[in-house]
């Protein structure tokens, strides 16, 4: 690389010395450069005179070459260099659609304020997709609920999420304080399908305790089950991070014995973070120690 950028700042000055000013060398060591490069390539880069330095043909094609791609090396090695910032570059990160509405806003809000040449790229997926996306390195880390196979990923888990009972307010369970689950054997429900990582646990919930479900739809997204609750099309069991998005009409009452899902940070085992990433994953910490 020195005799590299020796060769292009003499082509440039068509002069040993300005070139040797230029790199702050000595004129003898920028000479010794360019006679090395000539030795390695074994062909005459430069004709020298006494009044001028000019590339030869050979000279002039390694001169518009290397321009080019040194160019794209300082910018490699700048963006590079930009990752040991901890406070400066690009997260990408994979979360599930109710913490993508209701923990995600708040933690890129205060990176915005706090780190502002912090960037973070946010993939709002199922369960499954997130896994995956941490899984095969195409995002920094993931946020969802705690894997059944946790063996794969390093975690931290940063919050506990109860479930909620969501029906509409003309209900007979929305004058209660608390549901028992028992009493969810005989209503029609509504639940997110098994690419939610919160069905797991709403199945081992009913089945634990001997209960049978009675399934009347199966959605993809918090918000849909809403919005058949309001349909009068059954009632729905949701994470409490989730009900932010309900409408007049609808309440959201505990249910009893609470049950809570994991809201878990997850990276690729024995992976380690980027600096920016170990920052925003730090800021997830914080901003769920005020939810709970």
């Amino acid at each position: 690389m020195r005799q590299l950028r020796a060769f292009l700042a003499v082509a440039s000055h068509r002069h040993f010395r300005r070139a040797a000013d230029a790199l702050h060398l000595t004129q003898p060591a920028v000479s010794r450069l360019i006679a090395d490069l000539e030795g390695e390539l074994d062909v005459r880069l430069f004709d020298r005179s006494t009044r001028e330095v000019v590339p030869t043909e050979a000279g002039r094609y390694l001169e518009q070459a290397l321009a080019r791609v040194l160019d794209e090396l300082d910018g490699v090695l700048a963006h590079a260099q930009s990752q040991a910032d901890p406070l400066r570059g690009r997260v990408r990160i994979a979360a599930v659609p109710t913490l993508s509405a209701g923990l995600v806003p708040a933690c890129i809000a205060h990176c915005a304020k706090a780190h502002p040449s912090l960037e973070i790229l946010l993939r709002d997926q199922t369960q499954a997709q997130v896994l995956d996306a941490v899984r095969g390195g195409e995002v920094d880390f993931g946020l969802g609920v705690e894997p059944a196979t946790a063996e794969e990923f390093d975690t931290e888990t940063i919050l506990h999420d109860p479930f909620h009972l969501v029906c509409r307010e003309d209900h007979p369970f929305a004058s209660r304080t608390s549901v028992p689950w028992k009493a969810l054997a005989q209503a029609r429900l509504v639940l997110l399908d098994h690419t939610s990582g919160s069905r797991r646990l709403i199945d081992a919930a009913f089945a634990d305790r001997g209960i049978a479900m009675d399934v009347a739809l199966e959605v993809g997204h918090p918000h849909t089950a809403f919005r058949m609750v309001e349909a009068d099309l059954g009632v729905t069991v949701t994470p409490a991070l989730s009900l932010d998005a309900l409408r007049p009409g609808l309440v959201a009452v505990r249910l009893s014995p609470e049950v809570r899902r994991e809201v878990t940070l997850m990276r690729r085992r024995a992976r380690s973070l980027t600096p920016p990433a170990l920052t925003v994953w730090t800021v997830f910490r914080q901003i769920a120690l005020t939810l709970a």
